[in-house]
């Protein structure tokens, strides 16, 4: 297959470079997409838009290059008229990391992970954004900066507006927003 995709050793690199950072181009993708399906399309699309222009990459920060990568992909796909799914929440059933065996405390522990995602998913976009990228994927202000191509003040006032946001979500159990 790699005859058709180019240098074997262009691909390893690439692989070597891009593979490590896949979780955290999935876990944008999910929230920017609500939808499983799409977010791995978009990744899909994205990972073949970075190995195209992997040549391009001068160095720097290659997570930070792979998620601006995904949200460019994302954006690109709106703008370009392709529709949204549905809004599915994310399961915490499927991809939770739960190894307690108690029924009682696995349904609290369920229960709690939908009212935190379900209040995640009522943020606006940029605001739900910047908190995934910083909570979730664990970024630093200046590669969130990078990745959303907005200055580092303006990230931190998204995140600080974002966290206020969440807990009065999460407080009132608000669905409709505040």
């Amino acid at each position: 297959m790699d005859k058709y995709l180019g240098d074997d050793d262009k691909t390893a690199q690439f692989e070597a470079m891009a593979m490590p950072h896949l979780d955290a181009a999935y876990n944008l993708a999910r929230w920017l997409t609500r939808d499983e399906h799409d977010a791995d399309d978009l990744v899909q699309n994205a990972y073949l838009r970075a190995f195209r222009f992997a040549d391009g990459f001068r160095g720097g920060d290659v997570r930070a290059w792979l998620l601006t990568i995904v949200r460019h992909t994302y954006y690109s796909a709106l703008r370009d008229g392709q529709a949204q799914r549905g809004d599915i929440s994310f399961d915490e059933a499927l991809h939770g990391d739960d190894q307690n065996t108690d029924p009682a405390a696995i349904a609290a522990s369920r229960d709690t992970g939908r009212t935190v995602n379900a209040a995640l998913a009522q943020l606006p976009q940029a605001f739900r954004e910047v908190l995934v990228l910083k909570e979730m994927d664990d970024l630093s202000y200046k590669q969130i900066a990078q990745v959303t191509e907005t200055p580092i003040g303006t990230v931190m006032s998204r995140l600080a507006r974002a966290r206020k946001l969440l807990l009065a979500y999460l407080k009132h159990g608000e669905q409709d927003g505040i």
